[in-house]
């Protein structure tokens, strides 16, 4: 099938990429025109495992391209993803006006035939029928230029496209860091729409990915599809992710009460997921969720609730026990080394999760807000912060290249974000390096009898 990406952050080109592997013709759209040479060199702007590899058997087999020129997108496209960013305000609601100015675009290019436009983009409930509208306007403008310019007869052509196109909801579930694995390997597909003939184009897209053919169990059954309305659909995103992250905001007020009674949150985290009924993800205690969904789409859904007269208590907690999470590596930093002022602290790890370059809403930021505000001097290493040279938000900080260079004078290590590689850094060398041997897992990622051996207090959270 023929497919048109706008938007080519983490969702749109993962997206993209992978329509294109099993075998759809895709074009991706950005208006970026540095990334989109970028991304024709066969480089992806962003880091995620497979990705470039991907992009690139995908362009030398001539079934992804990347343009600049909505207008070709739109053409080319029976299916047309909006896969823009909707990133929050200040207020907490989402920021809609780059999906209204594509929504418009599209329809200010729609030439005839019917095409189906997804909403991929995380958008407010409610939003299928607002993106109809906006489309229609988009092609109203188009008609009304033909008509001062005197064109009739195309303005005629247009009243013609009006009725050929319905919207669908299509929210993504893709975990950054394993994007590319999520997409072959999905737990389900939710499709939301009015339109049975979208639904089947739909479900026509998504069939090598529904019967396995590119996932790494074959054997397994086919993945659920879920046909529902549009609201639904939009509201099982927002659901998925504040449930997740009230999750984990659930583990980590349990972590508290066990640093105060006595007992090990790794523990109670084996023994409650055992039970079918909860199961064992997302209860790892530690210094809290970040990123670019749970916060933004948390926050989306508590506006939402607050718009139609409901307070969402629950979700509420769940963002305060979060906000309090990310400072506890400092409240334990000073148990450990009393006075800050003059400290140095060195943070394994900036990105919000490993396998990522993305620090949106990391708790690293707060860490380095808070400790410089403390007058400690801070310094950190990250397996991909460190090689790209990235250092937006960072002017607190010294990031270092290599984790010797990390550990060298400082007082304590704040484990941050668990990459693999962490598991394995020579601990002995690092402490010899350091004014005081201290580390704050605040993952409860490290083992602690490795590093007590290796010469480091080791703290925990919630052990």
């Amino acid at each position: 099938m023929r497919v048109c990406v706008i938007g080519t952050g983490y969702v749109g080109l993962v997206t993209g990429a992978c329509l294109a592997h099993i075998g759809h013709q895709v074009i991706c759209v950005d208006n970026n025109e540095e990334k989109v040479k970028l991304m024709q060199a066969g480089q992806s702007p962003i880091f995620e495992p497979g990705l470039s590899e991907i992009m690139q058997a995908a362009i030398q087999a001539g079934k992804i391209e990347f343009t600049t020129d909505l207008g070709a997108g739109v053409a080319h496209g029976e299916i047309l993803f909006i896969a823009v960013g909707t990133p929050p305000l200040p207020t907490g609601e989402s920021d809609t006006r780059y999906v209204e100015a594509v929504a418009k675009g599209i329809g200010a290019h729609l030439t005839g035939g019917y095409k189906v436009i997804v909403n991929k983009s995380t958008v407010p409930i409610g939003s299928g029928d607002w993106v109809r509208r906006i489309v229609l306007d988009g092609i109203r403008e188009r008609q009304q230029s033909l008509i001062q310019a005197g064109d009739t007869a195309g303005s005629d052509a247009i009243d013609e496209i009006k009725d050929d196109f319905d919207v669908v909801s299509n929210p993504e579930f893709l975990r950054e860091g394993s994007a590319v694995y999520d997409t072959f390997n999905p737990d389900r597909i939710v499709l939301g729409g009015n339109s049975p003939r979208a639904l089947e184009m739909m479900q026509e897209l998504y069939l090598p990915i529904v019967e396995r053919k590119h996932a790494e169990n074959h054997a397994l059954p086919p993945v659920p599809v879920v046909l529902t309305d549009l609201s639904s659909a939009e509201m099982i995103k927002y659901a998925a992710n504040a449930f997740l992250a009230t999750k984990i905001s659930f583990i980590n007020e349990v972590a508290n009460i066990c640093d105060r009674v006595g007992a090990d949150v790794t523990q109670v985290a084996k023994g409650i997921g055992l039970d079918s009924r909860i199961g064992n993800k997302f209860l790892q205690a530690g210094i809290g969720w970040g990123g670019s969904c749970f916060p933004k789409d948390v926050s989306a859904l508590i506006h939402t609730a607050d718009d139609y007269g409901y307070e969402a208590q629950l979700l509420k907690a769940a963002v305060s026990v979060n906000q309090r999470q990310r400072l506890l590596a400092v409240e334990k930093l000073q148990q450990t080394l009393k006075i800050l002022k003059g400290k140095t602290i060195g943070l394994l790890g900036l990105t919000f999760k490993p396998d990522t370059d993305d620090m949106r809403d990391a708790p690293a930021l707060d860490l380095i807000e808070q400790l410089s505000r403390l007058g400690a001097k801070v310094k950190a290493y990250d397996p991909i912060v460190s090689q790209t040279g990235l250092r937006h938000g960072l002017s607190n900080v010294l990031v270092e290249t290599d984790p010797e260079r990390l550990a060298d004078g400082c007082d304590a290590l704040v484990l941050v974000t668990d990459w693999q590689q962490f598991r394995n850094l020579d601990y002995g060398k690092m402490a010899q390096f350091m004014s005081h041997a201290v580390i704050i897992d605040g993952r409860n990622f490290l083992s602690q009898e490795v590093l007590e051996q290796a010469g480091f207090r080791y703290v925990g959270i919630g052990r």
